[in-house]
């Protein structure tokens, strides 16, 4: 028995979660790695100034926070409701 029956998650939601959760933010720190990489790069390369570097890091948190949330948005939550909007019952 867990340390908390009255819980109405199963080991295997939770670690289902969890797994979403790590999912997201590894994903999401590689592509916030990339989108850097990629302007810091860029920017270097054309010999821009260092705001160029500054934009790109922006970009990064920016692609970084839009792929977590995104992934985690997409995580099917458990609900009360039935699949079928407008189907109370099973007779109906």
């Amino acid at each position: 028995m867990g340390l908390h029956p009255q819980s109405t998650r199963s080991a295997a939601t939770r670690d289902a979660v969890t797994v979403e959760i790590v999912f997201a933010l590894v994903t999401g720190l590689v592509l916030a790695g990339a989108v850097f990489a990629l302007g810091a790069v860029t920017a270097w390369y054309l010999g821009l100034p260092d705001l160029a570097t500054r934009v790109a890091a922006v970009a990064a948190g920016v692609a970084f926070v839009v792929r977590v949330v995104r992934v985690l948005w997409r995580f099917p939550r458990p609900s009360g409701r039935s699949e079928r909007p407008g189907r109370t019952g099973s007779g109906s």
